[in-house]
């Protein structure tokens, strides 16, 4: 970008059996627009005595954006939601007021070679709805909006952009973009934009005021209208952000709130097994610092 302000790289975080790269929130950059939180799994080829299981965990004040771009992964919440998620589909889950959700390779897959790769990003609630109704919506690939523009390839993953609406159904301004590129060239999409703004790059390169730019980067843009950088070849990049809230977001752990007494209840509830159950699971994760034998 042509007014780049800062650059996060991944970093590497475990989920209980498997690390990510983690790349927000960053000590100098909290948030971009609503989005809290981005995680980069993988890729990872995992052997078939190895599965992705990350049993049920809380969250409050959010709502997480699941999207792949290899593997599988069998979702399942306290509100009776079981659904595997596939490449180019998109898993909206809203937390508000509290939901638990495990995350598992499917049974089909556990004893087969496999590989998992994709982005799990938490997008803040407004202060409003920060307490509403726990939700869940699943996208197919094909009702997620896609074009060729000048001769690169976009997909409005979720939110508002280029006069087009995702179906993922956000509750603030908001875009998460994919755009790729085959050939080298040069995007002006400033106009496209709003609010705050960032580019993560997944795979090639760009190019900006002379600067070469490689994968496993964020980059902070200080306008978003200002928004031009040249694509190297077989590239694909994510470009997100939006309009920023007026109030501070806390985060801990899993929870997100405007409110910190928010979060404390939170904490108190998980630790007493107050958030409603996930059908079919028997085992959680456990609050940070506590003890591992609680009971259910």
């Amino acid at each position: 970008m042509s007014n780049i302000s800062i650059i996060i790289e991944e970093r590497p975080a475990n989920i209980g059996n498997f690390m990510v790269g983690r790349l927000l929130p960053f000590r100098e950059k909290r948030m971009v627009g609503p989005f809290a939180f981005i995680d980069h799994m993988g890729p990872a080829a995992m052997s078939d005595h190895e599965n992705l299981d990350v049993p049920p965990h809380p969250h409050i004040g959010l709502s997480t954006l699941t999207f792949l771009f290899d593997g599988e992964i069998e979702h399942r919440d306290s509100l009776g939601t079981d659904i595997i998620i596939k490449p180019g589909q998109v898993n909206w889950m809203t937390s508000g007021s509290g939901i638990a959700h495990s995350e598992r390779t499917p049974e089909y897959l556990r004893h087969t070679d496999k590989i998992l790769h994709g982005l799990q990003i938490w997008v803040a609630l407004p202060k409003a709805l920060e307490q509403m109704e726990p939700e869940f919506f699943h996208v197919e690939e094909k009702d997620i909006p896609s074009w060729e523009q000048n001769g690169v390839n976009i997909k409005l993953i979720a939110g508002e952009a280029f006069g087009t609406k995702s179906p993922v159904p956000v509750y603030c301004p908001l875009y998460f973009i994919e755009i790729k590129s085959t050939k080298r060239q040069k995007l002006n999409i400033g106009d496209h934009l709003f609010g705050e703004s960032a580019l993560y790059i997944l795979e090639g390169g760009i190019e900006s005021d002379g600067h070469l730019f490689e994968p496993k980067l964020i980059l902070i843009a200080n306008d978003a209208k200002l928004c031009e950088f040249t694509m190297l070849e077989n590239t694909t990049v994510y470009i997100f952000g939006g309009e920023p809230f007026p109030e501070e977001r806390f985060i801990y752990w899993n929870f997100v709130a405007s409110d910190k007494n928010l979060i404390e209840k939170a904490k108190q509830d998980w630790l007493e097994q107050k958030f409603k159950p996930v059908p079919g699971e028997t085992d959680f994760v456990p609050l940070p610092n506590q003890n591992p034998h609680l009971k259910k």
